[in-house]
């Protein structure tokens, strides 16, 4: 074969690649779509799905089909999703824990976010807010890390994961006060441990301690954004309160197993991204606690690995590794 005729072939592969590209997208989706979350029915992330599911159904003509596939903190549903064909038609909700929190402490997966899946969109950012009893006489962030380091023995705090674990031993390192850890199952346990005077603080969201945070049961010391929420606007930012390192915000996207096709994945962004802009959509998110993202697929992944490294060196500073 001449150098002319081999450039020639080359040419019409690369045509013909880009005309089965462009036939996926136009032709996608033909079938029901299915968005597993590996937490259950009521939780924040499968509450965001379950909105987005619809709203997504509406604008492309197929239903869109949340399944929970509970276990292991939504490791089991990443295993699935990330051995599923990469189709278009199996999608994920990843939580923080999943996309940038077990690689940086996991010694063994059976999934790696970089490897195994591409990101098609985020769909939300939220803080959480160190919470305590109303009845502790402490009124900010400074006042409470005094307190613990005056009372070491009183210095405990209820932990539903690794991620509020990261937190701990980020802000143990910037101010000098030391926590144990309680382990709970869920955040809002551990806002029931601080109530009852089990935990001295915790880390919650808003949706998971919005009725104690109004009633004046639990105070909120500090949200950990790097400004303040519009949720709780008398709250002052992690960094107001002097630990501008301690940002640690929750994120929220979905996800398609490696090897889904570019045009699949650029028509889902856009049009989760359409229904992300849905003015409905933007007020249940702020009723929640939540700020949507102008997000895409490129920027969703530069994000996932920012917080890998970032995570991965705050365990390895804290000799936090599980198996």
């Amino acid at each position: 074969m001449t150098g002319r005729s081999m450039r020639s072939m080359a040419v019409a592969l690369v045509a013909l690649a880009m005309a089965d590209g462009a036939l996926a997208q136009s032709d996608y989706p033909k079938q029901p779509i299915k968005i597993v979350v590996g937490l259950a029915a009521g939780a924040v992330n499968d509450v965001q799905t379950r909105v987005v599911a619809q709203k997504l159904a509406e604008r492309i003509g197929q239903p869109v089909v949340v399944e929970n596939r509970t276990g292991a903190g939504g490791i089991i549903a990443a295993e699935f999703v990330a051995r599923s064909a990469p189709d278009g038609y199996t999608l994920y909700t990843a939580p923080t824990s999943i996309l940038t929190i077990n690689p940086a402490v996991y010694a063994k997966l059976p999934y790696q976010p970089l490897r195994d899946f591409v990101p098609i969109v985020q769909l939300s950012v939220y803080p959480l807010y160190v919470t305590v009893n109303s009845a502790l006489p402490v009124k900010t962030l400074k006042e409470l890390l005094d307190y613990a380091k005056a009372n070491p023995d009183k210095a405990n705090l209820g932990t539903p994961g690794t991620f509020f674990d990261l937190m701990t031993a980020l802000l143990t390192a910037k101010s000098g006060a030391k926590f144990v850890s309680i382990p709970f199952k869920s955040v809002p346990e551990t806002v029931a441990a601080v109530l009852n005077g089990q935990a001295l603080m915790a880390y919650t969201d808003y949706n998971s301690a919005g009725p104690q945070l109004k009633s004046g049961k639990v105070r909120a010391l500090a949200a950990t954004s790097a400004t303040r929420s519009a949720r709780l606007p008398d709250v002052p930012s992690i960094v107001e309160a002097g630990f501008p390192d301690c940002v640690a915000e929750t994120i929220t996207g979905i996800v398609a197993p490696k090897g889904t096709p570019a045009a699949i994945v650029k028509k889902l962004e856009t049009e989760i991204n359409a229904v992300m802009r849905l003015p409905d959509v933007v007020e249940r998110w702020k009723q929640m606690g939540l700020n949507t993202v102008d997000s895409s697929s490129e920027a969703f992944g530069r994000l996932i690995e920012t917080d890998i490294n970032r995570w991965s060196a705050v365990a390895k500073a804290a000799n936090i590794k599980l198996d």
